[in-house]
């Protein structure tokens, strides 16, 4: 479909809000100062719709799965989840009350293609079967990833994720 706009004439298929380490917040101040949520909140400039197509929007911060239905309810259509995050536990955590995103840890790249593969496979697992689900890194990719290493990723996830969306 036709992409979105975003704000006057740019376009795109997805947003993805990314906070920054600065942004982050220990859960205990967030539960006792209720306005530090307010920085989570989709900001008023991004435009949700154009034309009538969706722009749907991921919120992602590092370390963020001890807040997983706080950002889950802040507006979002999907939570992105580090590698740190189980991504089973995550999804019943949160149900299918937004897709979730994520998350093969980024190290995995520098191991053997068996190896990332085998991972992939896990990650996919770990999920399970349905919609909801996002295959991504757990956080960036690393400018010394050897570029084929991102191919068999590329390739394997095309492989096994047809058997967990039939």
């Amino acid at each position: 479909g036709e992409p979105a706009a975003v704000g006057g004439e740019r376009r795109a298929e997805l947003i993805e809000l990314r906070l920054k380490e600065r942004d982050r917040f220990p859960f205990a101040d967030h539960r006792e100062e209720p306005n530090i949520l307010l920085r989570l909140r989709v900001p008023a400039g991004v435009k949700r719709d154009h034309n009538g197509a969706r722009v749907p929007n991921i919120v992602f911060t590092k370390g963020g799965g001890q807040w997983l239905e706080d950002i889950a309810a802040i507006g979002c259509d999907a939570v992105g989840l580090d590698w740190s995050t189980d991504l089973g536990l995550a999804r019943k955590r949160i149900g299918d009350r937004v897709a979730l995103q994520g998350n093969l840890d980024p190290m995995t790249l520098f191991a053997r293609p068996e190896r990332i593969r085998a991972q992939v496979q896990q990650v996919l697992a770990s999920y399970g079967t349905g919609n909801g689900h996002v295959f991504n890194l757990g956080h960036g990719v690393s400018q010394h990833t050897p570029p084929e290493h991102v191919g068999v990723l590329v390739d394997a996830v095309h492989e096994f994720s047809r058997r967990y969306h039939e």
